[in-house]
């Protein structure tokens, strides 16, 4: 066996939107298990976590995946952040999420996430003209043809790599905006679903390098009457997911109205702009639902209400979301 390579990833300070950082270690040794990988040190003096006077901060490996865009036992190591004497550091959202999923553990609590991004190409959304607009929205949702859709090699390599790390990639398709797409994972517990986000939007942005693309998080990337982007969060517990679940859906909806300005405050940054009653979105002060309604701030699907048990989608975080807080706060309102 040769040597391997440990790409360590990891999420900074940066406010009011924290980003994706990693670098790259030789192991000389396969790993087996998360105990095979050394926790290792950085700089959080230049990813806004610490000052140059006190700035080492400490990577402990979390979860590890195989490295689809490199070699055979090659594999993507994501790290919590601590401070040097291994406390929590205040940037790691995962920490907190790890006590709420340990509480609510009986619940059961799933959750499915749609990733919407938006591919630019240098200062405009890919497929744009250079001067002026496309035309208006309404033919590029899951289009097809090189007049509607734009970046489709790029997703497909995305979607298998997902795929080849053993990420619960679910679906994809081309969003309403044109340069607009969308990736699900799910249905899955709260840390293995927000550990598999922020690994899936690490890909997505390496493999944009590949293509000389960036996608963008931003919740409302051009403003005007352009759809924005969002990370729609389904949500069930065992009891609704049971026989008599609707009965459990509705009491959940009567707690979310109530923390709703809560919710919003962990929901991203600039989502104010995405929010505004229009573009399928709910205003962002006010708290509705309705079946099948994708005005509301949170849906219950069709189905859900014909079986009278199953989930509900919360149409509120922003495409910036940090997943590690929104199943937090969903769990901690919800099953609190």
């Amino acid at each position: 066996m040769g040597k391997i390579t440990a790409e360590y990833i990891w999420i900074d300070g940066q406010k009011p939107t924290p980003k994706l950082r990693s670098k790259t270690k030789i192991l000389d040794h396969a790993v087996k298990s998360l105990g095979d990988i050394p926790e290792w040190g950085y700089d959080g003096s230049s990813t806004a976590q610490a000052t140059g006077h006190f700035s080492d901060l400490l990577l402990r490996p979390v979860k590890y995946v195989p490295d689809p865009l490199h070699r055979e036992n090659d594999i993507l190591v994501l790290c919590e952040v601590l401070n040097p004497d291994t406390s929590v550091h205040w940037s790691n959202n995962r920490a907190h999420l790890r006590q709420v999923a340990e509480k609510f553990k009986d619940e059961e609590a799933w959750f499915g996430i749609e990733q919407e991004y938006t591919f630019f190409e240098g200062n405009k959304p890919l497929g744009w003209p250079d001067k002026g607009f496309p035309a208006p929205q309404g033919g590029y949702y899951c289009g097809v043809g090189n007049d509607e859709v734009f970046g489709r090699e790029v997703v497909e390599a995305h979607a298998d790599a997902c795929l080849r790390a053993g990420l619960h990639i679910v679906g994809t398709n081309a969003e309403v905006m044109p340069g607009q797409w969308e990736f699900q994972i799910g249905a899955l517990g709260p840390l293995d679903i927000a550990d598999e986000i922020w690994l899936a939007r690490w890909l997505l942005y390496r493999i944009g390098e590949e293509f000389g693309v960036a996608a963008t998080l931003y919740p409302k990337p051009v403003k005007g009457d352009w759809n924005g982007a969002g990370a729609h969060t389904n949500f069930s517990t065992k009891k609704m997911r049971a026989d008599g679940g609707m009965k459990y859906i509705e009491e959940a909806m009567k707690k979310l109205e109530k923390r709703h300005e809560d919710h919003i405050k962990v929901y991203g940054a600039h989502n104010e702009e995405r929010l505004t009653g229009h573009h399928e979105t709910a205003p962002i002060h006010s708290f509705r639902y309705g079946v099948s309604d994708r005005g509301a701030s949170v849906r219950i699907p069709m189905l859900t209400q014909k079986e009278g048990k199953g989930y509900f989608e919360d149409r509120r975080p922003a495409a910036n979301m940090d997943p590690y807080e929104v199943c937090a706060i969903l769990m901690e309102t919800v099953c609190g």
